[in-house]
């Protein structure tokens, strides 16, 4: 075994902290010789991540960018920002402004837009049937009684028709029967507006969980850095030597990545507790104008009781991703084109964990909401929401159907008016060469703005939903009193005596008052 001996190996270089990379003097060779320094300055150089560079290595950069023809593109593009950022600034404000409006609109308008939507499914699925029918009659009436190929496709164009028209009427006939659950949703997205009324800084809640997100995702990208620059000193010849990793910093990237998963899903399920929490402490207060800082008592019962519960529910989530995560590395280290049913199983595994992931996610969002009422542990409240959700499969069917497609239009609402607005701005300034550059950053941005609303709005109907079904289950009306306004009691059995009692109550308060 040869021995290698590096000049600098086994010294002391814990004073020379910066890296110096030079090219061999000979123009021919290819090989760089690597020194260590104790400063930059003494080179005529700057520091970066420990590595000295020139002083002008910015203009390498432009070099490098105006060969690729990027160059004039971004130059360009700051130009315009630097010409329309007083607009863009405006164009963000007003992103908040159209969500503001938003869920106002949302309150009020719900019922016309939860129609519009399903007159428009039935509208589409009664002119897409048609059609095919009126395709199939032209391709029947054509068609050669002898011609094999004809006589294929006019069974084909007729099997659409059929499965078409069996489809539609399944529609209409599901409307029909759950036009009362329809109602419902309308009612929800009512009884949402008036929550986020009277606990309006709830809709300020996702800015703080986007500004801990940054922060993690900064300390996951830290961590990193240490961890790819980590490894033992190997020497190879008299000339060279490199970093080899071993198991212990291999698995080290795992166990880093595990913990970005880990922590984005602590921070998004406390923020689904304190939400949860905020909202179910408005709904079970009979007295709605009194409720005495609903979201720092939901964030002082978080941090004192259910850190552990958000730990547990979060910790399984980023197994199952983590898990998604090692199945495409391995999936990329056997990758062979050739293998058909390798391909196909591990395209089959990924639909699994994907699917087993969102079954996750909402069964946790919901037994956080469990876990805020009333206190319980993850998989104690897990299997009451289970419960709870699988008695109301049809409620929960349409919630998810018909109001996720209501908030899908109330984010483009926020973006397309954006957008619009930002069309008429820009193009009224002189001298910007990429409107649609800055269009698609106001877009995003709108979207952003809109997503976090509506992820308020969203968690606030699921909480007011498992609260009513909690209160119809815990309650009569009668002898005990239904917490729910009085726009959800018709949904519930015993409603007009629940109705009359609430009345006569309320006509007693308002005596006592006078």
């Amino acid at each position: 075994m040869v021995d290698y001996k590096l000049a600098c190996k086994g010294e002391d270089m814990t004073s020379l902290k910066y890296l110096v990379l030079e090219s061999a003097t000979d123009s021919s060779s290819s090989i760089i010789n690597r020194k260590c320094v104790a400063s930059c300055e003494e080179l005529d150089m700057k520091s970066l991540l420990n590595r000295c560079v020139p002083q002008n290595f910015s203009n390498y950069t432009k070099k490098f960018l105006s060969k690729a023809g990027i160059r004039n593109f971004f130059q360009e593009v700051s130009e315009d920002l630097h010409i329309c950022w007083k607009e863009i600034l405006c164009l963000f404000v007003m992103a908040f402004v159209f969500s503001f409006i938003m869920v106002f609109l949302l309150q009020y308008l719900v019922k016309i837009l939860v129609w519009l939507v399903l007159i428009g499914v039935v509208t589409a699925s009664i002119v897409g049937t048609i059609w095919l029918w009126v395709k199939y009659d032209l391709i029947r009436r054509n068609t050669p009684e002898d011609s094999e190929v004809g006589l294929q496709r006019k069974h084909s164009w007729l099997a659409y028709a059929i499965v078409a028209t069996v489809i539609t009427i399944c529609i209409c006939l599901v409307i029909f029967v759950m036009r009362k659950r329809v109602q419902l949703v309308i009612q929800l997205f009512r009884e949402a507006g008036k929550a986020i009324s009277n606990i309006p800084l709830l809709l300020f809640e996702p800015f703080l969980t986007f500004l801990a997100l940054s922060g993690i995702v900064a300390l996951w990208f830290y961590f990193a850095l240490w961890i790819e620059s980590s490894g033992h000193f190997t020497v190879e010849t008299n000339e060279s030597a490199r970093i080899v990793k071993d198991s212990t910093i291999r698995v080290s990237r795992w166990y880093n990545l595990l913990a970005l998963f880990w922590f984005t899903q602590f921070i998004m399920g406390c923020q689904h507790c304190i939400i949860a929490g905020a909202v179910a402490t408005w709904f079970f207060t009979r007295d709605k104008n009194h409720l005495n800082g609903p979201i720092l008592q939901s964030f002082k019962r978080l941090t004192c009781y259910h850190l552990g519960t958000v730990a547990c529910g979060s910790l399984i989530i980023s197994l199952v991703q983590i898990l998604r995560v090692i199945l495409k590395a391995v999936e990329y280290w056997l990758r062979d084109p050739q293998n058909k049913a390798l391909v196909f199983i591990a395209t089959c595994c990924h639909c699994c964990l994907g699917l087993f992931e969102n079954v996750l996610q909402y069964l946790s969002r919901n037994a956080y909401i469990e876990t805020a009422i009333f206190g319980h542990p993850f998989c104690v409240a897990g299997r009451k929401a289970f419960n709870l959700l699988s008695s109301n499969a049809l409620r929960v069917f349409m919630i998810n159907s018909v109001g996720d497609f209501v908030l899908f239009l109330g984010k483009a609402f926020v973006v397309l008016c954006t957008v619009l607005v930002g069309m008429e701005i820009i193009q009224q300034k002189n001298g910007v060469q990429h409107n649609w550059v800055l269009l698609i950053l106001v877009g995003l941005f709108a979207y952003l703005v809109s997503h976090c609303f509506i992820t308020v709005y969203e968690m606030t109907i699921d909480t007011i939903f498992i609260c009513f079904c909690e209160d119809c289950e815990r309650n009569d009306g009668i002898s005990k009193p239904y917490y729910m306004s009085r726009g959800l009691m018709e949904f519930v059995q015993n409603s007009k005596k629940a109705l009359e009692i609430e009345s006569n109550s309320g006509n007693a308060w308002s005596n006592r008052e006078k």
